[in-house]
């Protein structure tokens, strides 16, 4: 049986997701037009136009060294025909939460913008490792910007009860995911399947998040490769021969391409 303390988390966990603000009414139409196989790059570059602040990021993104485009992108068809139809999603629904959600993670001790860099990060090593095989995407490309989304619903929480300094201080040593599960009642993993339903994101993305820890079919590769991503690029600790090797192992033990995933590592580094 839960006790009183782990049901008014779980209350709390709860209020907290619902009073997230939905996604704007681009996002959702972008989200119709890239899981209907009736639809092309021009409905797409349609929408994405009709947000000048998308427009924006998503040239700004493509400009990036990060994505490894060799020349410079100057138009939104250009943009979209690149990344793909489902990369391109990805972005708009990162770029909609950057600028609605309130990003305080002092539990965590980190800044908005490192959490963003971290997304980023993720989100480039996934396009390059996937660039051949570009189905995964589907998924990855939105996924991949939001494995640690749920840290914003956990620091909140322990900002109400108080318990930020005491998270925050017992996080230089010990392991965060049992540490997030010890004061909130939930693992991330758990919290961030309940914002993606909560967004009334597609059954694909949120059973690869979900299974993050188990990878397993139907979306078995694309789990695992979060779990690498995750593993590689941690949202606390910077980069590391030590969490790349580790993210390698984890890439063989699933059987993705390591050598595909050493070279999107390679060329995000560089």
């Amino acid at each position: 049986r839960k006790s009183f303390k782990e049901y008014r988390m779980n209350n709390k966990i709860i209020s907290q997701i619902k009073a997230l603000p939905p996604l704007p009414k681009s996002v959702i139409e972008i989200q119709k037009i890239t899981s209907d196989p009736n639809s092309s790059i021009a409905d797409l570059v349609k929408v994405v136009k009709e947000d000048p602040m998308l427009t924006a990021n998503l040239l700004k993104a493509a400009n990036s060294p990060l994505y490894g485009f060799t020349r410079q992108i100057k138009s939104v068809d250009q943009a979209v025909s690149l990344f793909g139809m489902a990369t391109v999603k990805g972005f708009a629904i990162s770029f909609a939460i950057r600028n609605s959600l309130k990003f305080d993670l002092e539990a965590y001790g980190i800044s908005e913008q490192k959490f963003h860099d971290v997304s980023i990060y993720r989100n480039s090593i996934a396009i390059q490792w996937y660039r051949r095989e570009r189905s995964r995407l589907d998924i990855l490309a939105t996924d991949s910007f939001l494995i640690d989304i749920g840290t914003v619903v956990i620091a909140l929480i322990l900002k109400e009860e108080g318990l930020e300094e005491r998270f925050k201080s017992r996080l230089q040593r010990e392991e965060r995911y049992m540490l997030e599960r010890e004061f909130i009642g939930a693992n991330i993993n758990e919290i961030t399947v309940e914002i993606f339903k909560h967004w009334n994101f597609s059954n694909d993305l949120i059973e690869a998040m979900e299974n993050i820890e188990n990878p397993k079919a139907p979306y078995k590769v694309e789990s695992a490769s979060l779990l690498v991503l995750r593993e590689a690029v941690d949202l606390i600790k910077p980069v590391s021969k030590e969490s790349v090797q580790k993210a390698l192992e984890i890439a063989k033990r699933y059987n993705l391409d390591t050598e595909a995933l050493k070279s999107a590592l390679e060329k995000v580094k560089g």
